[in-house]
């Protein structure tokens, strides 16, 4: 990103929502590609973003505590006002409308049509990683790590799948202003998606 872009990108307050999950890594992305890169754990700090990730983590746990805080709510109202949002793996479960195999207690704050599986690829020790071609990022394929990750599915009328495995399982989508992935590309050197976010964001800032 160069010139009047990067000036307006800095410009550009981006959170991180900060309940529990590997924030400090997405904040680290972020702030590298010149936004303003803030954690968010409560509804006056998400009012103030323009652009919000959700990290990977437990999504249970994420659950209850987006509840007990009292940000459920707001990060729906939100989602439904435009705000750029984007999730990784436990994020992506978070944003999605529906959940297969989930405990009956579990909610998201949705947004995303989608049908998410948890831990779709099994456990920790079955994490792997793998170049996945994404038409949206273009060339070259994005290196996508998958950490206990979800798996999208049934995707919807109102989303689109962007990354699809080799075996036809998709792990990316989009929906407007919203983004989802399986995988982690804040542990790699791959900034695409979030400078996506960030683009979006900015555009929404600007409004």
């Amino acid at each position: 990103m160069a010139g009047n872009q990067q000036t307006e990108a800095r410009r550009t307050r981006v959170g991180v929502l900060a309940l529990q999950g590997d924030v400090r890594e997405h904040l680290a992305v972020l702030t590298s590609l010149g936004a303003e890169a803030v954690p968010v754990r409560r509804p006056d700090e998400l009012a103030a973003v323009s652009g919000l990730v959700i990290p990977g983590g437990e999504s249970t746990v994420m659950d209850k505590l987006s509840r007990t805080f009292g940000m459920a709510g707001p990060l729906r109202d939100a989602i439904d006002h435009g705000l750029p949002v984007y999730g990784t793996c436990a994020g992506l479960i978070m944003l999605a409308d529906r959940l297969v195999d989930a405990p009956t207690t579990q909610r998201t704050i949705g947004g995303l049509d989608v049908s998410v599986r948890r831990n779709a690829f099994g456990a920790q020790n079955e994490s792997f990683e793998t170049d996945l071609e994404v038409p949206t990022l273009g060339q070259p394929p994005v290196h996508a790590v998958f950490i206990r990750a979800p798996v999208v599915v049934d995707v919807g009328p109102r989303a689109t799948a962007i990354g699809v495995l080799d075996d036809g399982r998709v792990v990316a989508v989009e929906q407007g202003a919203l983004l989802g992935t399986s995988f982690h590309p804040e542990v790699t050197a791959d900034l695409r998606f979030h400078a996506l976010l960030l683009q979006k964001a900015t555009a929404h800032a600007a409004r």
